[in-house]
This record gives structure tokens, sequence and C-alpha cells, in this order.
């Protein structure tokens, strides 16, 4: 829990790229809303997207949700990474194939860099996967390394890579 007992604002980028990985992303949502101490405030649509880095690998299925939550970011991401391996991911080649991936995009306004935390996450401003699935639910938000808002950063972007909506949020 937060020394300060208030909730902050985060934001969680979700990707799968086997088995189901639509079923895969919303089992791990219906995960999240089951922590302690979180509350999910909106979701993004469900995107199929282009894999980067390694190519030769199934596309992925990308969502954002925002959150509120008294837990202190390593605390959360504890408890994502425990969502993850209870939902079978195993860690074996970097951007390669994964059943889940939760990552921590933004946790308020705080920049964190720990040997296991890096937040906002170090990459998530050259993504498109990232950022279109962000300015759907929070395109005011600014990156606060960088001053801009998550709108000025997909405008910016040089990331050509495919992202195609498949399913439209619920309302």
């Amino acid at each position: 829990m937060r020394e300060d007992g208030r909730t902050i604002v985060c934001y969680i980028g979700i990707g799968s790229n086997r088995e189901d990985p639509v079923l895969n992303c919303l089992k791990s949502i219906e995960l999240i809303s089951a922590l302690e101490h979180v509350k999910i405030s909106r979701k993004s649509s469900l995107y199929r997207t282009e894999p980067v880095g390694v190519q030769n690998q199934a596309w992925f299925i990308n969502c954002v949700l925002e959150i509120e939550t008294s837990q202190k970011a390593s605390t959360l991401l504890s408890m994502l990474q425990n969502i993850e391996s209870a939902m079978g991911r195993t860690r074996e080649e970097r951007w390669g194939p994964r059943i889940i991936d939760l990552d921590i995009l933004f946790y308020g306004q705080e920049i964190i860099r720990e040997e296991n935390l890096s937040i906002p996450h170090p990459e998530l401003h050259t993504r498109r996967f990232v950022l279109v699935p962000m300015n759907e639910i929070a395109s005011y938000v600014i990156h606060p390394s960088f001053g801009i808002s998550m709108k000025g950063l997909l405008n910016r972007l040089k990331d050509t890579s495919a992202v195609d909506l498949i399913r439209r949020r619920e309302q």
C-alpha cells in the first residue's frame, strides 16, 4: 500500500500471441479487476498487431487498461507478474511469443528507474501497438519524461507496423 494511502492512475499494457490471444487478454483483465486495491477505470478496444522485434511469430492482440490503485508500483508489478505466471507465462525469448504480457506503462506522472522496474515503460513512445490503444482511452496523458501527450507521440511516430481494431471496447 502506498505510504499516503491515496490512489494513483496507472496504465497497463496487455498483449498475447499464443493459444487464444483474445481470450488470454480478456482473462488477464478479469484477473486484474480482482486484485486488491485495484479498480479498472477504462479499457481500450482489442487490436490485432504486427509483431515488433522478432518478426517470425504470430501477430499479437493488444489493449490498454486505465486503473486506479493504492498499491506501490513495485507491488503492482509483482501482482501483474503473478498473473502472468498463473496464466502460464515463461520468459524465454526477448520480444518472442508469449501467452500474456502485462506492462506498467505509466504510474501517475512518476518516473521510476529501478533494477526490475522502469516507468514510464522505456519503449512505449516508439510502439504503435501501445500508442493506438492508449490514445483511444487517454490521448491527453502527458509523458512525464518528454512533456508530450499520447496524441503528440502518436502523431510523431515513425513505427508503421499494422494495428487493426478487432473488438470495440465495451461502454
